[in-house]
């Protein structure tokens, strides 16, 4: 099976599985959760053993604000940009106006491209994990199951929606053509590289290849620079670091996933410095959650999203809906660490101030407070 069409069935597979819980995400549309300003993470005192830290910790992003690569770059419109189809073919769409745009995916990377190439100004729809500042005043046109409102889409009389087809029943959005609204499915693969392929592709719609072309040289600069400060906290021998795994939680319908490789948690995991157990029993995409599986995996640290772990009453609540969690070494320390649903998986400008948060979370807890919703 071709990359394009194995990532194809991840997110068809994630779609579907958000599907099952409507209305049980956390995320508001507007808002995310910040730090005040913080000392580098380079005079950060690590723990001086990762391994020996008990409690759960939250991941908070050290600055939530988006900075344009410029303000209204200069485009050249008409343009043709390349449209991904379901089976991974492409098309060629013409794009004659960008002055109204919709931006919706899983994540809300692709709103956050489009306002870091200084496009921000365009935009007049969003989905629900758009969540950075400047935005709150936006339409929403997804659910809490990230479903689209094709209706509310029609009604903000777009030039263009640009999506990835993370959300929504995908025929909707495609029906959007039927009354005359241009459509753009782009390639947005969910890893660091991935970010830098998504701003390129997004500023090609606004006919601004060369925006494009520097803001995906700045985010891979701050994601080599931040690595590169995180490797310092990361314990020097090989089998010191810690083991990790992503955990996807909703309590309230009853899903619970591991991810693997090629679903986005394995880059994140590298680039914290950790062992992807994930990675290492071979595992792709997402699966989901047996006692037998997680109890082989026994990882000593789970990351998982805010509103997941609150889904299920916090750490308690999750060792007590799931026994075989506390079986593992994170279980047994309650050593989960968990972040924002809509920055945690968010590949794009905000790649590296995402690290950064869980750097801190991961390897000096005690300098943003540990204190992470334990359901006491």
């Amino acid at each position: 099976m071709s990359v394009a069409r194995r990532r194809a069935a991840f997110v068809t597979g994630l779609v579907a599985a958000l599907a099952l819980m409507a209305g049980c995400a956390s995320s508001v549309h507007g808002s995310v959760e910040t730090a005040a300003p913080q000392p580098a993470l380079s005079e950060v005192h690590a723990l001086e053993d990762p391994h020996a830290y008990e409690g759960p910790s939250t991941a908070v992003l050290p600055a939530a604000q988006i900075e344009p690569i410029a303000q209204n770059p200069e485009q050249q419109l008409p343009t043709t940009v390349t449209s991904y189809t379901q089976a991974g073919d492409e098309e060629q769409v013409e794009i004659t106006g960008t002055d109204r745009v919709v931006a919706v995916d899983l994540a809300g990377s692709i709103a956050a491209s489009i306002w870091a190439l200084g496009f921000g100004g365009t935009l007049v729809g969003v989905d629900q994990s758009t969540t950075f500042p400047g935005t709150e005043d936006l339409d929403q046109v997804t659910s809490g199951g990230h479903t689209v409102n094709a209706e509310s889409i029609i009604a903000l009389a777009p030039d263009v929606v640009i999506t990835d087809g993370t959300v929504g029943p995908r025929d909707v959005i495609e029906q959007l053509r039927d009354v005359g609204i241009t459509v753009v499915f782009v390639d947005n693969a969910p890893s660091f590289d991935g970010a830098g392929e998504l701003v390129r592709q997004v500023a090609a719609v606004y006919g601004a290849p060369e925006a494009g072309k520097q803001l995906a040289e700045r985010i891979g600069q701050e994601i080599d620079d931040t690595v590169a400060e995180v490797a310092d906290l990361v314990p020097d021998g090989e089998s010191d670091r810690l083991r990790m795994l992503f955990l996807y939680l909703r309590g309230n319908a009853g899903v619970y996933y591991l991810f693997g490789s090629e679903s986005g948690a394995d880059e994140l995991i590298s680039a914290l410095g950790g062992v992807d157990v994930a990675g290492e029993l071979g595992w792709e995409g997402m699966r989901p959650m047996t006692d037998e599986a997680l109890v082989a995996a026994d990882p000593d640290l789970i990351i998982t999203m805010t509103g997941g772990i609150e889904s299920v009453g916090g750490v308690d609540g999750l060792l007590q809906e799931k026994p075989a969690v506390a079986l593992t070494t994170a279980g047994e320390r309650h050593r989960i660490v968990d972040m924002e649903d809509g920055a945690v998986l968010s590949f794009g400008p905000r790649s590296a101030t995402v690290i950064d948060a869980l750097a801190r979370a991961i390897y000096a807890p005690d300098a943003v407070g540990a204190d992470g919703p334990d359901g006491e």
